[in-house]
């Protein structure tokens, strides 16, 4: 089978980097070019230094508009501006993995209708689709641990969500929150309540419970170490149990990624693999649910991945097949 040919903008940042070690090993994939007007002419593994001896590709400016599938990693709010100065053919399918068309209100734009991207509520529509936006990273690990009682519809009361990622997920620019000499040994707050994540998971459990008007109360924390998502997130649940598992096991029967686990959970299960794992505990009249990702895979690349496999009907889980990084 001929392998689709693929065009990434914005080649420099941490989805960036790795997307491209994704694409390089998928064996359905080419990568035709890398476009990044900071890098022109730079080898790929001169910014991505764990690519070395994987590939010999050099960043370009030059775009080649006929490739079959462009993934745009580009800052937030920088993916309009792109497509709106820069056509492609009417067959290349898209993935943008920034926050630019995540919401109803700006998912049509130019003729396109992107579809969001999280599998595990739209994959029928995913399949059907050939412009994708990707979920947010804390919005992947919320919504999976949510989704199933928005189904049932026994979400009734306010979610309190308490999740904390790991420092890539601030992207590859040096901040004051991002210096080692401030994250090392440290642990702070930010966005409480306001985080930019919670629009879409709003809309994502309003979608299958459209009679959910509580609030989902989310405190996101910046951790120290480098990647993953750690979520808890309780709310009232007045079944037991095995009813929630029950709810939850039936939800993701058909999943390729998410699992459910009777033990608890931590990040070394899910760093450098595209699952998300979840875990349930009931406590009086309360329902916990914890859930991890790897913010980088499935919160980004890894997702974007999968998102273009169900695009060209391949195999949900090609090219990633990845064990956790585990010890």
């Amino acid at each position: 089978m001929k392998k689709i040919e693929i065009g990434i903008i914005g080649g420099a940042g941490y989805t960036a980097g790795e997307l491209i070690r994704l694409l390089l090993n998928h064996p359905k994939a080419n990568i035709n070019f890398i476009y990044s007007t900071s890098n022109t002419g730079n080898k790929i593994y001169k910014v991505h230094q764990d690519l070395i001896g994987s590939t010999d590709l050099e960043f370009t400016n030059e775009i080649n508009a006929e490739v079959d599938m462009l993934f745009l990693c580009l800052g937030h709010g920088n993916s309009k501006a792109f497509l709106e100065n820069n056509s492609f053919s009417a067959e290349t399918k898209i993935i943008d993995l920034s926050n630019d068309f995540r919401l109803t209100k700006d998912a049509i734009f130019e003729g396109k209708t992107f579809v969001y991207g999280l599998p595990e509520l739209n994959k029928v529509a995913i399949k059907k689709a050939n412009y994708i936006s990707n979920p947010g990273c804390f919005a992947s690990a919320i919504q999976l641990a949510l989704l199933p009682l928005a189904k049932a519809e026994v979400l009734q009361n306010d979610v309190h969500v308490n999740a904390v990622t790991g420092a890539t997920g601030a992207g590859t620019s040096l901040s004051a929150t991002t210096h080692f000499t401030w994250r090392d040994n440290n642990f702070s707050h930010y966005k409480a309540f306001t985080h930019q994540h919670l629009g879409e998971i709003n809309q994502s459990v309003k979608l299958l419970q459209s009679n959910f008007n509580s609030d989902i109360n989310f405190v996101p924390n910046r951790g120290d170490f480098s990647r993953g998502i750690f979520a808890t997130m309780y709310t009232n649940f007045k079944g037991s149990l095995e009813d929630a598992k029950a709810l939850y096991s039936d939800f993701y029967k058909d999943a390729a990624f998410t699992v459910v686990s009777d033990d608890e959970i931590h990040l070394k299960q899910v760093v450098n693999t595209n699952k998300c794992i979840l875990h349930l505990h009931k406590h009086e009249d309360k329902l916990l649910v914890t859930s991890i990702i790897d913010n980088l895979l499935k919160g980004a690349s890894g997702q974007a991945v999968q998102n273009m496999n169900l695009m060209f009907g391949f195999d949900e889980t090609e090219g990633l097949k990845l064990k956790a990084t585990y010890f």
